[in-house]
């Protein structure tokens, strides 16, 4: 069986590597195409040495590269972390379809941020879906699904690379030779059971220290490493990254600073206590909590807003 793959970065990368592994025959490539000679997309490098014929992905919405894309006579196609927006035409071309990943359990938190919705709504538990695309946003049928538990620290860097990701590139390969085998499911979605969440973007991050303690918490891991939750501090925003709740009870209001030290920087939450590791201060690089707080002039007793 032909495959063609739509893909970019370290994901779209290892998925390639993996069918190659397995003996998979891979006709064409669509990833960005450089912008930078120097700092080519993993997908479109790997591809371009293995001597596989490429296209930009964003030539995809055009009639030429539409043609092009044809042309390579792939019998499915894998899409493996695309950004584009691209043409419903694209997902018809390939005789037995096309079939994409997505990091959530479809129908829930359909769009782009899904691996940072789960986390700040709370869900135990999240995965991925194998599906084949429509003209809707992660609407269409199932291939096949793989459930993971969202760890209590768990950050949407944590959870994508140490399970989603190789997850999901076992998930593109099983997939490949489910369609090889002419066993490949395509379950109708629920879409009554169906959530959507925008991208997650900045606004997304402020942090409300007078919600409950774990609502801040999985704000905080929901924006790392993007976009970051932030607070503000000297009428600058504070981002803050990696950090560690604690059921310790302290008294005071939400937001106080209990301690500072070398290590971090001790909170007091709305029933818990949230130790601060390491934050970005508007304008700067990625820190340490206690780094900052000394050259910041933070003390205890201090109320972030």
């Amino acid at each position: 069986m032909r495959v063609s793959m739509i893909g970019q970065a370290a994901f779209g990368e290892a998925a390639l590597r993996r069918l190659q592994a397995e003996g998979v025959e891979i006709v064409g490539i669509s990833a960005p195409a450089p912008r930078d000679p120097a700092r080519p997309d993993p997908l479109w490098k790997a591809a371009e040495e293995a001597g596989i014929a490429l296209l930009d992905t964003a030539s995809l919405k055009s009639p030429e590269g539409l043609s092009r894309w044809a042309a390579l006579a792939g019998d499915l196609c894998v899409m493996a972390f695309v950004t584009e927006i691209l043409p419903d035409g694209v997902f018809g071309l390939p005789p037995k379809g096309t079939v994409q990943y997505h990091p959530s359990l479809l129908p829930l938190h359909r769009g782009s941020s899904a691996i940072n919705w789960a986390i700040i709504n709370g869900d135990a538990e999240t995965g991925l879906t194998m599906f084949w695309p429509d003209r809707g946003i992660d609407t269409g049928p199932i291939l096949l699904q793989k459930r993971c538990p969202i760890g209590p620290d768990d950050t949407v860097g944590s959870l994508y690379f140490e399970k989603l990701f190789p997850m999901g590139i076992d998930a593109v390969a099983e997939s490949v030779a489910l369609v090889a085998a002419g066993k490949e499911p395509h379950d109708a979605q629920d879409h009554a059971m169906a959530t959507y969440e925008p991208p997650c973007a900045d606004h997304h991050g402020e942090i409300r220290w007078y919600e409950p303690a774990n609502q801040v918490y999985a704000r905080i891991r929901g924006c790392n490493p993007q976009p970051g939750a932030w607070t503000t501090f000297g009428g600058a925003k504070l981002r803050i990254f990696d950090s560690r709740l604690t059921g310790d009870h302290a008294p005071g209001m939400p937001g106080r600073v209990l301690a500072v030290d070398g290590d971090g920087v001790t909170v007091r939450l709305n029933g818990g206590v949230l130790r601060v590791l390491r934050v970005q201060p508007e304008g700067g690089k990625k820190t340490s909590a206690g780094e900052w707080a000394a050259a910041a002039g933070l003390q205890e007793g201090f109320r972030f807003r």
